[in-house]
């Protein structure tokens, strides 16, 4: 594992709750404690990075990878997070796991009071991820982190924060299902978290673009959320409304091109691509956007916010 040196700035992003030293707390408001979380970030070189076969609809086995181009740009992604405040660490990546520089996807990573720290790990759809799962797991054990193995049958499949997204502020997680991750493997899982008190809300995708609910909803603050309504069976785009004051929406091409898949560090709103009412957007919710070319990467249908995890 390597450290990069830590960047002064704070770091600002979405996640769960953590307790943060008495003395910086004592300068920030108290509505504000939440932003406060996970300064760390989990990535994972792409070092065998590869497309190999076609998991989701933008990947083709007649993409060709460009290694340097995208050892570039997952260098610069991470110097954005490091710019942003982030402490950046690093799993070591294994030969023959090509798609592992995609860390949102083998664990779920959480906080509570009285609980401590947590995983959950994944149960992936495809056999040629399912060894992931494994070496992240051990990385957050060898830390101490608690291990919550939830009994899954052959056939419940859950992909950690691919599809498992916290509020805010803690009190409740999305969780989307339909294409990777299973209505039942949801359900194992929002029982597991109600013994912590913690609310799971269950949201059909529908777009086949949109396998991954981060790739469809991105929390920007306790009050607002970007979207793209076209994702969600009808019942589950009214319960996001009922847990939302704001709701914006993006539009199937900003959708399909990675744009709801950003990440929110330290007042930045960090995304492949921008258009005029992402923008606007942007601005009304005192965001401001960094573009990261994530076009490698993109080629195997992840963007910047699956290629880390926070952790506390």
């Amino acid at each position: 594992m390597r450290l990069l040196p830590l960047d002064p700035l704070l770091c600002r992003h979405l996640g769960t709750n953590r307790r943060v030293q008495g003395a910086l707390l004592a300068c920030i408001p108290s509505r504000d404690y939440h932003l406060l979380v996970m300064p760390k970030v989990l990535v994972c070189p792409p070092d065998y990075f590869d497309v190999v076969d076609q998991k989701n609809p933008y990947m083709s086995k007649e993409s060709i990878v460009d290694r340097a181009k995208a050892r570039t740009q997952w260098e610069n992604f991470c110097s954005v997070l490091q710019q942003n405040g982030c402490e950046i660490h690093t799993i070591d990546p294994v030969v023959g796991l090509e798609d592992m520089v995609f860390a949102a996807n083998q664990v779920f990573v959480g906080e509570k009071p009285g609980y401590g720290k947590f995983v959950v790990p994944s149960r992936m759809v495809y056999p040629s991820r399912h060894r992931e799962v494994e070496y992240f797991t051990q990385w957050f054990r060898a830390r101490n982190f608690r291990i919550i193995d939830i009994a899954f049958a052959h056939d419940d499949f859950l992909e950690g924060h691919g599809d498992l997204l916290w509020h805010p502020d803690g009190s409740r997680i999305y969780a989307g299902y339909g294409f990777r991750s299973t209505r039942s493997a949801i359900e194992k899982f929002a029982l597991a978290m109600s013994e912590m008190g913690i609310e799971v809300v269950p949201l059909q995708l529908i777009d086949q673009y949109c396998y991954h609910l981060d790739n469809c909803l991105c929390p920007l603050n306790d009050d607002a959320a970007l979207l793209f309504a076209g994702a969600f069976s009808a019942e589950s785009l009214a319960a996001l409304h009922k847990h939302w004051k704001r709701v914006h929406l993006l539009d199937a091409q900003e959708a399909h091109h990675f744009m709801g898949n950003g990440i929110v560090l330290n007042n930045r709103y960090i995304t492949p691509r921008m258009t005029p009412q992402l923008e606007a957007i942007l601005r009304q919710e005192g965001l401001t956007a960094v573009i990261v070319d994530t076009s490698e990467f993109e080629k195997s249908g992840g963007s910047c916010f699956c290629m880390k995890t926070f952790f506390p």
